[in-house]
């Protein structure tokens, strides 16, 4: 009677977080300690999840590019690379892990719990790979890659065009280029602030529709992106009027 009731008690537990996580997941592992260690961060300890992130990067970097070889059998190999660094980044995957409530079972030292590292996308990122280490450990490749499948390929599919992955500066150049046009000129404007806080302005010229346009941004980087942008949004726009 009293193997009984313990039992029951056991069964009425709430699960914990690596439990909880392991369903959401929807993989079981044979040896769940792969699992506590993919979600220790160096800060817990000493047998943490970085050599799992190591394995888990160059798995995951296998199997998006073999699911993009065949969903797009006619785009280009530098095509290829910019879809494939979308859904492997650390953003996407801190988005992934989020998603699936990794933060909740994240194993961190003081000083990284206190500071808000369970929300933090780098290492939400780097559990994810490190998970996926796991997995391949724990199950071999064959149960690893098809678990990376089932996660990746609707987000391979809610993937926008290609031609909208390309940066807007890279975009620019490409349009002026198709056209035997001269390549854009960007000039810093002004720069305003101190340290961090700068904000710089940045002009982009084109010869040919004339116009020059302006972009901001917290670097001259992002500035430049911003006015390509809008000059492509300007180029975009004089073309459908001319076809009206």
């Amino acid at each position: 009677m009293g193997l009984y009731f313990l039992s029951r008690f056991y069964l009425l537990m709430p699960l914990q977080p690596l439990e909880r996580l392991e369903k959401r997941l929807q993989y079981r592992f044979q040896q769940p300690n792969l699992l506590r260690q993919a979600m220790t961060h160096r800060s817990s300890g000493h047998l943490n999840n970085e050599r799992l992130e190591f394995l888990g990067d160059s798995i995951l970097g296998f199997v998006v590019s073999d699911l993009l070889y065949h969903h797009y059998p006619e785009v280009t190999e530098g095509d290829l690379s910019r879809l494939r660094a979308r859904l492997v980044r650390g953003e996407s995957l801190a988005e992934i892990a989020r998603e699936l409530g990794f933060g909740d079972a994240l194993l961190l030292g003081q000083g990284e719990m206190k500071s808000g590292g369970h929300r933090r996308d780098s290492i939400l990122a780097d559990s994810v790979e490190a998970v996926i280490g796991a997995i391949y450990l724990d199950g071999g490749f064959k149960s690893c890659e098809q678990w990376l499948q089932q996660l990746m390929k609707p987000r391979m599919e809610a993937l926008p065009p290609v031609a909208q992955l390309k940066d807007p500066k890279t975009r620019l150049q490409e349009w002026l280029q198709a056209r035997k046009q001269p390549v854009p000129h960007y000039e810093v404007e002004r720069i305003e602030g101190e340290g961090h806080l700068q904000s710089f302005t940045v002009s982009c010229s084109i010869n040919e529709p004339k116009m020059v346009v302006q972009g901001q941004g917290r670097s001259r980087r992002k500035a430049e992106q911003e006015a390509a942008m809008r000059a492509i949004e300007k180029l975009e726009s004089a073309k459908l009027e001319s076809k009206k």
